[in-house]
């Protein structure tokens, strides 16, 4: 007897850009004519590639393409990948919210899912009845579910909210409740997107561990989505990394995470300013931005220089107040270090409207080790909204053990472990 869990056959799922229900009719009976005829939907062979920093060229994008796997019973399967690749449109599809455009999936046994903070809750009901709604909806008998009631309550920690209405929960305890019925209900398979990451870390670790047990002493199967390669690496057996819609690696969980890794670290493309860059306000431009003098993804600290400058220059259709942030990740994407001028000294940028220029100075901490970093930078107008994230602008290559450092070291009392030049120009040290 197969031990063969879930299988994916060449599932792909198709979606129209644009405004739902305009100008489609013309479509709808082309498909409609072609189902008649029993020939293939004419529109499945102009779908583009989900790739979302590219500008539409046809108005049908594959969010997900030709996917073949299967996942054996019992195992941990880590599914990884840039924002935006197809993870969470593959698990909808496998939790029957959507279907696929092609190809079958085939699962054994019942399906909890766990996709987004509130998956399946009514806001009106209490927390007790929405545990019955969902176990009935699982197919558990009512004494089945009282029988788990309390370990449920009691792995959530929201007793003393157990008859409020859910729509009074924060997004913490909305998702304690919701881990604990999908994973104390006897699911043969677990689906869980990146919803850990709402929960404190007492929660994350009792949420791993759980379902380490639950796959190991249940023999249950677990798809675990998330961008935190450490739990990655420590939950999963196997992985697939997820690139534009379609599958870029299988294999281990170390070697996915290794692939995915290598791949954003790489820096294989020039840095492209229009793809790069995430402007997320209309009258702030960014036309140009440089490290060290360069335009390189790839900057290379080398003994004795551990000091990295940065340019960024546009132009402002308003006058604003702009706050520069740098941050920095190691090969685990885990955050090592910050530099926030505004927080630590009370900096930040005053800028009339027109052409700008941000100067930034940054001395890495000297403890830093050899190996690869990436480098996070992210502008916004002060104390209101992001203008610009730009996510992995570097990578930053330590070679040599760093000897010596010039400017002021920061202490435990302030943010983050760089270290400030004082020399930066253009900036406003008045707090408003």
């Amino acid at each position: 007897m197969s031990n063969t869990a879930i299988e994916f056959n060449h599932v792909g799922k198709q979606y129209r850009l644009g405004t739902i229900g305009t100008g489609t009719i013309s479509h709808d009976l082309n498909r409609w004519w072609a189902r008649i005829r029993g020939k293939e939907d004419p529109f499945l062979k102009i779908g583009e590639v989900n790739d979302r920093t590219l500008k539409a060229s046809s108005d049908f994008v594959w969010a997900l393409r030709d996917i073949n796997f299967k996942v054996e019973q019992g195992d941990v399967l880590g599914i990884i990948g840039k924002n935006g690749a197809g993870k969470s449109t593959l698990l909808k599809v496998l939790s029957r919210v959507t279907s696929p455009t092609t190809g079958t999936i085939r699962a054994r046994g019942r399906i909890a899912s766990l996709l987004e903070v509130g998956t399946g809750f009514h806001p009106e009901m209490t927390g007790r009845e929405n545990i019955y709604m969902n176990g009935s909806i699982m197919g558990m008998t009512k004494a089945e579910i009282t029988q788990k009631l309390d370990e449920i309550v009691d792995f959530a920690g929201v007793e003393k909210y157990i008859d409020t209405p859910v729509k009074r929960y924060s997004s913490g305890m909305t998702v304690r409740l919701g881990f604990a019925i999908a994973a104390h209900l006897d699911p043969e398979i677990l689906v869980v997107d990146e919803v850990l990451a709402v929960g404190d870390a007492e929660f994350q670790k009792k949420a791993i561990g759980k379902m380490q047990n639950i796959s190991q002493g249940g023999g249950r199967t677990v798809l675990f989505v998330s961008h935190n390669m450490p739990a990655v690496k420590t939950l999963c057996k196997t992985g697939v990394v997820l690139e534009n819609g379609m599958i870029a690696h299988i294999g281990t969980s170390e070697d996915c995470v290794n692939h995915y890794l290598h791949k954003e670290f790489s820096g294989e493309n020039d840095f492209d300013i229009n793809k790069d860059i995430e402007t997320k306000h209309r009258l702030f431009h960014i036309e140009n931005l440089s490290i060290n003098n360069t335009h390189s993804r790839k900057i290379y600290l080398e003994e004795c220089s551990n000091k990295i400058d940065i340019s960024i220059s546009g132009h402002l259709d308003v006058p604003m107040n702009v706050e520069f942030i740098a941050q920095i990740y190691d090969v685990n994407s885990i955050m090592i270090a910050s530099y926030v001028p505004t927080n630590s000294t009370g900096r930040y940028y005053k800028f009339d409207r027109g052409e700008f220029l941000i100067k930034e100075s940054i001395f890495l901490p000297s403890s830093l080790t050899n190996g690869e970093y990436r480098l996070k930078l992210d502008i916004t107008q002060r104390n209101i909204e992001y203008l610009a994230i730009i996510p992995n602008v570097a990578t930053l290559v330590k070679r040599d053990k760093i000897s010596k450092y010039t400017g002021a070291e920061l202490n435990n009392r302030n943010i983050g472990y760089f270290f400030i030049d004082e020399k930066s120009e253009n900036r406003d040290t008045d707090l408003p």
